[in-house]
């Protein structure tokens, strides 16, 4: 496994959208073409790959506990760079359909579309679930898995959800009760002759946004280490594990800010999440509803407008219309380990972890190999 990354922290990390990143993984694998330089050797000339999403597992946490993760540490790779934002429903729809968030179009954690603030991994809106009035098919129109009925071993609870139809439709859904059925279930479809397996497990991020950093975030981060090798222990040495995430983390515990009066008189409502909060203004206030974050927030993140976004290449290269209007009028961007608070965002617990923006500790994920070690039957 490759070593730190050097960044400019007053810098965002932005995606490479045309070299290592997530949105290459799925067609490089099943495009037919040449595989790239940057997928890590054990892939190359294998006859199945396994994808292991670790949702929630950064690169620049599990370099900082390499000792605590034999298996990840021993694999061939280094870091890629997730998408804008950093976040689970933009990052896995990238992932699966090989696409940037303004192709694809779901462009954050929560959304304005169709006149509604809707929750993209829940489907709910404040009017309730938004699977009738907005189906997962048209917010997210394109095939998956470059259109091939790929297998993808995810936990059971989660088969059948609004947001699986919308990044995994068209795939085979094969769910599992309890994380140690992954490596059975996925090892089984390999052996099965599958040249491709996508398999999900949303154990790191969970507990770090539950629990933070510390004895729980480790104690699961080594139960996710011996998943990933108890995949490579089942399948044989002509199919490569291949590892990566959706984003990494920040800690941010109880360091939430609330935006000032005078912020909220010119916002209408607000989208995104707590580290890459958009602002949509009242009739009239976009200016002044970007001075005033400005003012406010300048020294702890990147405040942009959409404009400048779009122009920077946050989402992709070419922002549809359609896509640019899911978009607030300003955006602030979280640089330091904070949160911004909306009423209208909660949960049923307080997230110590969180991520969303764009700096090296979310931006920063896996992309790492190992073949595996059964021996083949004679």
């Amino acid at each position: 496994m490759g070593g730190t990354v050097e960044h400019d922290p007053s810098a965002p990390v932005l995606p490479d959208y045309s070299g290592a990143n997530l949105v290459g993984i799925v067609p490089a694998l099943l495009g037919g073409g040449p595989l790239p330089s940057w997928l890590p050797v054990p892939v190359q000339g294998a006859s199945s790959v396994i994808l292991v999403v670790l949702d929630g597992l950064g690169w620049n946490q599990l370099h900082e506990r390499r000792d605590i993760a034999p298996t990840l540490t021993a694999m061939s790779g280094g870091a890629i760079t997730s998408v804008v934002p950093s976040t689970t429903a933009t990052a896995l729809t990238s992932i699966s359909t090989g696409l940037p968030p303004s192709e694809h179009g779901i462009v954050g954690y929560r959304v304005w579309v169709r006149g509604q603030v809707t929750n993209m991994l829940r489907w709910w809106s404040s009017d309730g679930d938004q699977r009738t009035s907005l189906p997962p098919a048209e917010m997210q129109p394109h095939r998956p898995f470059c259109g091939q009925r790929v297998p993808y071993v995810t936990s059971a609870e989660l088969v059948g959800s609004a947001f699986s139809e919308a990044h995994l439709r068209g795939g085979r859904p094969i769910g599992y009760r309890a994380g140690s059925s992954l490596p059975v279930l996925a090892a089984q479809e390999a052996a099965g002759g599958e040249p491709f397996v996508h398999a999900y497990y949303a154990g790191i991020d969970r507990i770090a946004h539950e629990r933070g950093f510390g004895p729980f975030y480790d104690a699961e981060l080594r139960a996710a280490d011996r998943l990933v090798a108890d995949i490579i222990d089942r399948v044989g040495p002509d199919t490569a594990v291949l590892v990566t995430a959706d984003h990494g983390q920040v800690e941010v515990g109880d360091r939430i800010l609330a935006p000032s009066a005078g912020v909220l008189r010119c916002t209408q409502f607000q989208s995104g999440e707590g580290r890459m909060r958009w602002f949509h203004a009242r009739p009239g206030s976009a200016d002044e509803l970007y001075v005033r974050l400005v003012e406010q927030f300048a020294d702890i993140g990147w405040v942009k407008r959409r404009a400048e976004v779009i122009q920077e290449g946050w989402f992709g290269n070419d922002v549809p219309s359609p896509v640019a209007a899911r978009l607030g009028d300003v955006v602030v961007a979280a640089r330091e380990p904070v949160s911004l608070d909306d009423p209208d965002d909660s949960g049923p617990y307080d997230l110590v972890c969180r991520h969303g923006s764009l700096t090296p500790d979310e931006m920063l994920v896996p992309l790492i190999a190992a073949r595996g070690v059964a021996p083949t039957s004679s």
